[in-house]
């Protein structure tokens, strides 16, 4: 056998035995990644909001928010709006935390939706105040990053 022969028939054994990537795997660990992505914005927006930092809040609030609240009688729209209520509650709060329970989240592309239980806590106008409840916010991703645009909170 001529030495070229040699050296292209080792060559094709040599790589048929390098294991196959599983292009599944990579899909599931991306999705997996794009799920933490959307809890991680959720809780920094709260941490925005705790540390009355309602300009870095608004930074992940899209343009077209939309929000059914715990007691609204009707539907705020538009990020201003949103930042405009959270400013309001902040100034005249403290010591606000938000606790989040069984998260689910669903990511479809550039659109994702958590579901989830919350607990939260503070003062406001000088009145402790507690609540428990679960939600559904939505989230779409443009230029890399998650931005809500859509929450539905439902007290307990």
């Amino acid at each position: 056998m001529k030495p070229f022969t040699k050296l292209i028939i080792a060559s094709f054994l040599l790589i048929s035995c390098i294991p196959e990537k599983n292009h599944d795997e990579d899909i599931i660990a991306t999705v997996e990644e794009e799920k933490q992505a959307i809890k991680s914005t959720l809780v920094s927006m709260w941490d925005a909001i705790e540390k009355g930092d309602v300009e870095r809040y608004a930074t992940y609030v899209h343009p077209d928010f939309t929000q059914f609240g715990e007691t609204d009688s009707i539907l705020r729209v538009g990020k201003e709006a949103e930042v405009r209520g959270v400013a309001a509650w902040v100034k005249n709060s403290e010591g606000i935390h938000t606790e989040m329970d069984e998260p689910q989240v669903t990511v479809k592309g550039n659109v994702a939706w958590i579901t989830y239980y919350w607990r939260d806590k503070g003062i406001t106008n000088g009145e402790p105040f507690a609540s428990r409840g679960k939600s559904t916010r939505i989230f779409v991703k443009e230029n890399g990053k998650w931005l809500c645009i859509h929450g539905h909170y439902t007290l307990l």
